[in-house]
């Protein structure tokens, strides 16, 4: 299709991405994010061999290498702190690390100068109140009245999306787990060289992000409705490593700042069906929101947004591209959500223990198809 006038509504991973990968197929594109100050929280995430594959698609990897490390392999631990398995895992993009740890502020700002350099205009502070799809376009009315028409309409405001309540208001909502992550940055030892997960009903990982630092991060048991005060709150992620590996129990002494802490219980997210009416289409979390316990959440959105603009540019008509994208995308993203929340139960008790070594390696095996 020629130039199309898009609205996305999100400025996060998967918002920027698809911003990037239209702007880059000569599309016009226009970002609006609810956040005025564009903020985002502080410790990092995990991208692995195949974000790096689509970063390098994005035309975007070197300042994205620039801003993160980069590790081969991940190791598994034994609960009392054994190493059990070393992996190696796979390099896609010749030469380039396989995959990566980075902190989301610098993941944001590298996505974000990268959307704004292609040419997408963003708008701070707004949300979209209306949508109104006449079959030829999309009239959309903004929080602050203003209004605009758009050839192509792209949700990508996460697990709560507003756009997926207005296009599919059936859709039950977002499913806890019974489960929370908790996350802090720390100082990174001396030696750290891989993703390390640590087996057990606590699930630990350390993830390094930089030459100087990682980060934490602690899966727990949490009932549905459970809530976290913030005083106090570094003390209670201490103490849910008391039984951890003693290297665990030792780097646990370091979290020691309430606000440092990144609390959220797990929720999850599948819309098994269209992810499309008309000329609005969801993308990431909106539709097919996972737990981080195979690291594939933001991938996944970013592997999106790379095949939507593709399907955009074979296809001669949006229904045709919105259908080809979704066909391609299904599967792969039903995989990595019901694969994460099975490691995630198997933690709790809810289902049989999951292998981390098997999974993370069949999990590398699929992730490393072309997308």
């Amino acid at each position: 299709m020629e130039q199309l006038e898009t609205l996305v509504i999100g400025g996060g991973i998967g918002g920027l991405s698809a911003a990037i990968a239209l702007c880059r197929a000569g599309h016009r594109v226009t970002i609006v994010e609810r956040d005025p100050d564009w903020s985002v929280y502080g410790v990092g995430i995990i991208q692995q061999a195949n974000v790096i594959r689509a970063m390098d698609q994005l035309g975007v990897l070197d300042s994205f290498l620039d801003a993160a490390s980069g590790f081969d392999a991940v190791e598994i631990f034994l609960p009392d702190g054994t190493k059990a398995a070393r992996v190696p895992t796979p390099r896609l993009v010749e030469g380039k690390p396989a995959n990566v740890g980075i902190g989301r502020p610098q993941l944001q700002k590298v996505l974000a100068d990268h959307a704004i350099g292609r040419g997408a205009q963003v708008r701070l502070g707004l949300t979209v109140q209306k949508l109104v799809d006449d079959g030829a376009g999309v009239d959309a009315v903004l929080s602050d009245g203003d209004t605009g028409r758009f050839d192509l309409v792209i949700g990508a405001d996460g697990i709560y999306s507003q756009t997926r309540t207005m296009l599919f208001p059936e859709v039950a909502s977002p499913q806890p787990t019974g489960q929370a992550v908790w996350r802090y940055n720390l100082p990174r030892p001396s030696g750290l060289d891989a993703l390390q997960v640590y087996n057990g009903p606590v699930g630990v990982g350390l993830v390094p992000m930089s030459a100087e630092q990682m980060y934490i991060f602690v899966t727990t048991p949490a009932a549905p409705d459970a809530h976290e005060a913030r005083a106090g709150i570094a003390g209670r992620m201490r103490g849910r490593l008391n039984n951890a590996a003693p290297q665990l129990r030792e780097l646990a002494n370091g979290i020691i700042d309430d606000d440092a802490v990144v609390y959220r219980p797990l929720e999850v997210m599948l819309v098994d069906g269209d992810w499309h009416k008309g000329r609005v289409v969801l993308l990431g979390d909106a539709v097919h929101a996972t737990t981080p316990h195979l690291g594939q959440g933001a991938g996944m959105a970013i592997e999106d947004s790379l095949v939507l603009a593709e399907e955009l540019s074979r296809h001669g008509d949006i229904e045709s591209a919105l259908r080809a994208w979704h066909a391609r995308r299904f599967a792969r993203c039903k995989y990595i959500v019901e694969s994460s929340l099975a490691i995630c139960r198997g933690q709790i008790g809810e289902g049989p223990a999951i292998d981390n070594q098997q999974a993370t390696a069949e999990m590398f095996a699929v992730v490393s198809q072309p997308i």
